[in-house]
């Protein structure tokens, strides 16, 4: 029996590590399926006191993750919107509270919810060719499952700022500089050193590493627990603008969004 739920998630269990590649056609898209059983996953690597690691890649060579599959929010529905948020909240904080050590192997673009995944994530690693952003208020949203919060901590205010208020793409090298990624390596090698780390981490007492991983984060949880939750409410608020569905729709069709401020 397959760990998890969702064909769009796919396991491979390596020694104590557990590689997860998000394989959903396309972009490695976020949806209504893949990210609860993103969260269920996670918990029963929990339970299996024989996994120590979690490695994160995207299937194929473009995207990591391309984050939400904006199709969903065209019709401006708030109560999807909740549910949506929701999802992605449990998903991507289940990750961070992941028992042992979580590393994103960053094979290409990582886009809004494909950002915050890898954000979620203890360690990052990036392709040279890889590219991030959190492009979410291009398209009347905003980053709802970790971003503003997860970034600012990573990055810096400033730099954070720039990537979610001005709608900067940076690249791996970039990524690097500012603190995003651990380290930048070449086309195709970003899995196999995320794995190899993994085994580093095998080397390690697992009790051990869950108690200093839980003291590392123990001043961030607190800071940031009020700011996960606001996230979500304001993210269904913008349900209520004009803004917001002209900025998906705009996407979705390929043009320029005219905006209304309200």
């Amino acid at each position: 029996m397959s760990l998890s739920t969702s064909e769009k998630l796919n396991v491979e269990l390596r020694g104590h590590t557990a590689l997860v590649t998000i394989d959903n056609a396309g972009a490695n898209t976020w949806d209504r399926e893949s990210l609860p059983a993103l969260k269920d996953l996670v918990e029963k690597l929990n339970d299996d006191r024989n996994i120590y690691a979690l490695v994160l890649t995207g299937a194929g060579e473009k995207f990591f993750s391309a984050g939400a599959d904006l199709k969903l929010f065209a019709d401006g529905d708030p109560d999807n919107a909740r549910a949506m948020a929701v999802y992605f909240g449990e998903a991507f904080e289940t990750l961070a509270d992941f028992r042992g050590v979580s590393i994103a192997a960053i094979n290409g673009f990582a886009m809004g919810g494909g950002l915050e995944a890898a954000m979620a994530c203890d360690i990052r690693i990036a392709e040279e060719q890889a590219q991030m952003a959190l492009p979410e208020a291009r398209v009347g949203l905003l980053p709802c499952a970790g971003g503003t919060q997860r970034l600012s901590w990573l990055v810096g205010e400033g730099w954070a700022k720039r990537m979610i208020l001005c709608g900067e793409r940076i690249d791996a090298t970039t990524a690097e500089r500012i603190g995003l990624v651990e380290e930048v390596v070449g086309k195709g090698e970003a899995l196999d050193k995320a794995l190899a780390l993994a085994e580093q981490v095998g080397q390690q007492s697992p009790t051990s590493v869950t108690f200093c991983k839980g003291l590392v984060h123990t001043g961030r949880n607190t800071v940031i627990a009020a700011g996960l939750e606001g996230e979500r409410d304001l993210f269904v608020d913008l349900f209520s603008t004009e803004d917001q569905r002209e900025g998906v729709n705009a996407f979705l069709e390929k043009r320029k969004p005219e905006w209304k401020n309200s």
